[in-house]
């Protein structure tokens, strides 16, 4: 199966001088969690997270549209091709721990968005073409271990 035949085409995107309000509303507006970072030209070099927004108005102490979303990407994307295999996604999501890959075409503009969620509704279909459960299942479990130790409330003070 193809990444193209699973994926979200034409997403949702936004700017690296847009504010971090303006990603949260356009998200809002679309019912997703993620939205690809674009630079003039129209290519990927970043994602913000629903997480990264909140995270950011919280530490930052600041109001969202005072905070432009190029100061809370990392400069690390993964991505992944419109014909590539959905079981080369999964792998890139599983040893990258990410939910959620851009679909760019050769010159890095987007094309789409492959999800895990994406993946997982189409599972019954893509077991008929030979993509496993446990290819599934195994990438999302290695996505959801924790990265850091879990402090329980007793040893923070609470």
């Amino acid at each position: 199966m193809k990444v193209k035949e699973v994926m979200t085409a034409n997403p949702k995107a936004c700017t690296l001088t847009g504010s971090l309000a303006e990603a949260a509303a356009l998200m809002w507006e679309n019912d997703c969690g993620i939205l690809p970072v674009l630079a003039e030209g129209g290519k990927v070099v970043g994602l913000v997270t629903d997480r990264d927004i909140c995270m950011a108005g919280v530490l930052r102490g600041r109001q969202l549209a005072n905070i432009a979303v190029k100061d809370t990407i990392s400069g690390e994307v993964f991505v992944c091709r419109r014909d590539d295999d959905v079981r080369t996604a999964l792998k890139t999501m599983k040893e990258n721990k990410v939910r959620r890959l851009p679909v760019v075409e050769a010159d890095g503009s987007l094309s789409g968005v492959l999800s895990l969620n994406d993946i997982v509704l189409k599972a019954e279909e893509a077991k008929k073409k030979e993509l496993s459960y446990e290819d599934i299942v195994s990438t999302y479990k290695s996505i959801c271990e924790h990265r850091l130790p879990i402090r329980t409330a007793q040893a923070v003070g609470v």
